[in-house]
């Protein structure tokens, strides 16, 4: 039987980095980093998007080379020069968007991604060394299935257990449960957590949310800046917010995070109507199934959803990537048809999610991305036609510095930032504008550090205030009854729950959150 077909009996890994750096260009996104993870213990890594959180793992991992510093693996030095490397040394990494391959099965992803895998696979022996590998793990997912037409759950689950297969004794997680519901993140992080007591595996977890650090963590290290701004175990959320943000922020960046004063709805008719509206996924299923949804100018409505019930395809179809089967949209009770100048006659902004894929041009500077709303406007453009290049990157400088997006320059590539600030740039383009009357936002928070999320949040709301009808679709349930003034549920494509914030119950929406409910 191959090695990788069991738990391996010499558990965890210890894994300890000494004085890592790392530069880029004139960018030093590593200065003298040290962690030190013992085998069997579960240890969650802390930071502010740009901190250096992302570079440390790649120079763990083999896709940078660190300037400075070793990697030591149970006590001995490791040279990883690339992934494969670090797959052969035990180290495997879960990242924050899925590496799976969805028309394929799970038994398929786990035997492909094996470095010994054989050109004729005998699936009968496979199997059934597959099925004596799951009864040694915590979780179960049905192998048989193609992986696009697994739950977001089962797939992250198929990912872990990935890594259980290749034998990878040292894991990181990147943001492992952005996908998932607040159950099954618990039921996923105890497995993980049961299995590090036991001294089966070793845990390094990237994560934002301060509940699940205080829940499962054993300790925690703090980036800030490229540095390490602290570490300990037993740390209070207070504590751990100080160290990410430091202990005097200036004060534009004390002001970022003040709450703001929410103001009553100024209207009640709607300034942004969905009716009966129906689209199909990439493989003509069907992927929304009549929703109508109206949002009222100075109103949020927060739509929940479980990841994969057709919140994908309603921001597509109001953003114009995916054509509507039947159905119309209004702004201001007309007809919507999303077109870039429809867009700019309608005062309707959209941040849909994944904004590099959707929302962004990889090559292009930061500024020309930030310009794509306005360039052939004044001052950016002169005769409506001849850009102005100083301009352009003027006013890209001048809103980076606004969101906080942490970048060499405006010039740079879009494609060079981290995920999170690669988000803030989008934000930047759309939550700028003086006249947003409908504002459709997806995930607007989704890997931001809880400053940035706050800061986010506060520019939501504030266009709120100003009378935009804004619809905040977040996976997010935190974030969504932190927000919205009316909460809706999307479920299999359709609405199934919409009620004011005041008559909210969080053990009710649980329900209609898992399909309880389908009306």
């Amino acid at each position: 039987m191959p090695e990788a077909f069991t738990i391996p009996a010499a558990g965890g890994a210890a894994l300890e980095a000494i004085g890592l750096s790392k530069r880029f260009g004139a960018f030093q996104a590593l200065d003298r980093v040290s962690l030190k993870v013992p085998a069997g213990e579960f240890h969650a890594l802390l930071g502010e998007n740009g901190a250096g959180k992302s570079t440390l793992v790649k120079c763990l991992m083999g896709f940078h080379r660190a300037d400075e510093g070793e990697v030591l693996l149970d006590g001995r030095e490791a040279r990883i020069r690339n992934p494969r490397e670090a797959q052969a040394l035990g180290l495997g990494m879960v990242y924050q968007h899925f590496t799976l391959v969805p028309s394929l099965t799970g038994a398929e992803n786990l035997v492909i991604a094996r470095r010994n895998a054989p050109a004729v696979i005998d699936w009968a022996a496979e199997r059934r060394r597959l099925d004596a590998f799951l009864d040694r793990t915590p979780f179960s997912v049905p192998l048989d299935r193609n992986v696009g037409a697994l739950s977001a759950g089962e797939r992250q689950k198929l990912e872990i257990l990935k890594l259980l297969y290749l034998d990878q004794r040292f894991m990181i997680l990147d943001e492992p449960t952005s996908v998932l519901t607040p159950a099954e993140a618990d039921e996923m992080l105890g497995h993980l957590k049961a299995m590090a007591e036991r001294g089966e595996i070793t845990v390094l977890m990237i994560t934002h949310k301060f509940r699940e650090v205080k829940a499962f963590a054993d300790a925690v290290t703090i980036l800030r800046h490229g540095r390490i701004a602290g570490s300990g175990r037993g740390l209070t959320t207070r504590e751990m917010a100080a160290m990410m943000v430091g202990e005097a922020p200036g004060p534009d960046k004390g002001k970022a995070v003040q709450p703001l004063r929410r103001e009553m709805p100024r209207s009640h008719e709607p300034a942004l109507e969905l009716a009966g509206l129906f689209a199909e996924d990439g493989d003509g299923r069907p992927a929304l199934r009549g929703v109508s949804l109206k949002v009222a100018a100075g109103e949020i409505v927060g739509l929940a959803g479980v990841s994969g019930n057709g919140q994908n395809a309603l921001v597509e179809a109001c953003c114009g990537q995916r054509p509507l089967t039947d159905g119309q949209i209004f702004v201001n009770g007309r007809d919507f048809v999303p077109m870039r100048r429809a867009f700019d006659e309608a005062g309707m902004f959209v941040v849909p999610e994944e904004p590099l894929r959707n929302a962004a041009v990889f090559g292009m500077s930061i500024a020309d991305n930030i310009a794509f709303r306005r360039f052939e406007k004044p001052p950016l453009s002169r005769r409506g036609w001849w850009l102005d290049r100083r301009a352009i990157s003027a006013a890209g400088r001048e809103l980076m510095a606004r969101f906080r997006v942490a970048g060499p320059s405006p010039d740079a590539p879009i494609g060079a930032l981290s995920g999170g600030n690669v988000q803030r740039a989008v934000l930047a383009r759309e939550l700028s504008s003086e006249r947003i009357s409908v504002l459709v936002v997806a995930n607007p928070c989704f890997g931001l550090d809880f400053a940035s999320a706050a800061d986010i949040r506060a520019r939501i709301v504030e266009a709120r205030n100003n009378g935009a009808a804004v619809l905040l679709v977040s996976e997010d349930l935190d974030e969504v009854l932190e927000l919205a003034d009316t909460v809706a549920v999307i479920s299999n494509g359709r609405i199934t729950y919409k009620a004011p914030i005041a008559h909210v119950d969080r053990g009710s929406l649980g329900v209609y959150l898992a399909g309880g409910s389908d009306g």
